[in-house]
């Protein structure tokens, strides 16, 4: 897998719902390699934070050099709050295209995706042939991003808000179990509880499930065993019941991982 180290360039960055953030970069090296799922190390200009920020590829303009992301400044780390600040001309050094990243070749799929898993469905939605229906989660109305952008890229897009305040009261699958017709295969982000509920559902009904996971990470190439997730069967690097969410994900068939 290409990877490469890059200088890039902020070309903006704004607010899209208190705490979420759209940040675009000139990366053409990365771009051009990254793919759907895949992520990117974001390394800050500030000596004080020695490891990089794992942040998900939510937009690739490969032919224009231009890499999306979109991430939420988390209330426990202080490296999202800079990023936050950085403006137009600021430069930054970013690793990647990291991780494996969503099979696309799968018609009549549903991208399920809950809160900051949301963002890397997007790109993908771009990906996927055939029809395409996006089933988002959000706690609520008032916590809601990129939803103009999602009505874009699929054909369907359904929403549930724990709330209630847009969309169902409920969750993505409740959404599911709404549809006319179920979709053929199921790619997923989102917190572990929903990734744990669409297992189910997805075991249930037979359908194919790819769930994009989350984990702490530090060096995000697989090296320092930081992002150890435990898996159904023993792994060749470990040779125990692991994987390593970086460098085997983050996308996995669902059965591979025990969530």
């Amino acid at each position: 897998m290409t990877k490469v180290r890059e200088r890039a360039s902020v070309l903006g960055q704004r607010a899209l719902c208190p705490g979420v953030y759209d940040l675009r970069l000139l990366a053409p090296q990365i771009a051009a390699a990254a793919r759907p799922g895949q992520f990117v190390n974001v390394f800050l200009n500030n000596g004080a934070h020695i490891l990089p920020r794992p942040i998900s590829l939510c937009g690739i303009d490969s032919e224009n050099g231009i890499l999306r992301l979109v991430y939420r400044v988390t209330r426990e780390g202080s490296g999202t709050e800079e990023l936050s600040r950085y403006t137009a001309g600021t430069e930054l050094l970013l690793l990647g295209p990291l991780g494996n990243g969503f099979p696309t070749a799968l018609d009549n799929a549903a991208v399920v995706g809950g809160g900051i898993g949301i963002p890397p469905l997007l790109e993908l939605l771009w990906a996927l042939p055939g029809k395409k229906t996006a089933l988002l989660g959000y706690r609520s109305k008032s916590q809601l991003f990129l939803l103009e952008d999602f009505a874009v890229a699929a054909d369907e897009v359904k929403i549930a808000t724990e709330d209630g305040s847009l969309g169902i009261r409920g969750n993505v699958v409740d959404l599911l179990r709404a549809l006319p017709e179920k979709p053929k295969a199921i790619l997923s982000c989102g917190p572990l509880p929903m990734l744990r509920a669409l297992k189910a559902y997805a075991a249930e009904e037979g359908i194919p499930l790819w769930v994009s996971m989350e984990e702490r990470m530090a060096c995000g190439i697989g090296a320092c065993l930081g992002c150890i997730t435990e898996s159904a069967e023993v792994d060749a690097h470990s040779n125990v019941k692991n994987k390593r969410v970086c460098a085997d994900g983050p996308v996995f068939r669902a059965e591979e991982v025990v969530l």
